[in-house]
């Protein structure tokens, strides 16, 4: 019991450390909302780097290979039509979220997978 109470304080902390603190994300509803976190900012992820311009462009590279597309804003989504390195990844509206320098895009209007992107200049 005693090596268990000298142990606890260690349990206790590491609990802790290993969840971390949830930020807090603000829905964007409106395209100039959008487009004034988005411009003149590049989205990064590990291996990923793209450009979502204010006229409708989205280009870049993921991974190894091209990546091209077109936006719209829709009834208060993200729309995308997206090709990677040559494949068709298809028309998606997507719930935009933003936490500072984090950007959030959530896949089938909020119901789907996210991908949270770094905003650098």
């Amino acid at each position: 019991m005693r090596i268990f109470k000298e142990f606890l304080p260690a349990l206790f902390l590491g609990v802790l450390v290993a969840v971390p603190a949830q930020a807090e994300y603000a829905k964007i509803d409106k395209v100039s909302e959008f487009n004034e976190v988005v411009q003149g900012k590049t989205l990064t992820r590990p291996l990923i780097r793209l450009e979502v311009t204010p006229s409708g462009a989205i280009k870049g590279r993921g991974a190894a290979w091209d990546v091209t597309g077109s936006w719209s804003w829709r009834d208060g989504y993200f729309c995308r039509d997206l090709n990677w390195g040559g494949d068709d990844l298809g028309y998606n509206c997507q719930e935009v979220r933003v936490s500072g320098e984090k950007i959030r895009f959530t896949s089938d209007k909020g119901s789907g997978d996210s991908a949270e992107f770094r905003l650098k200049p």
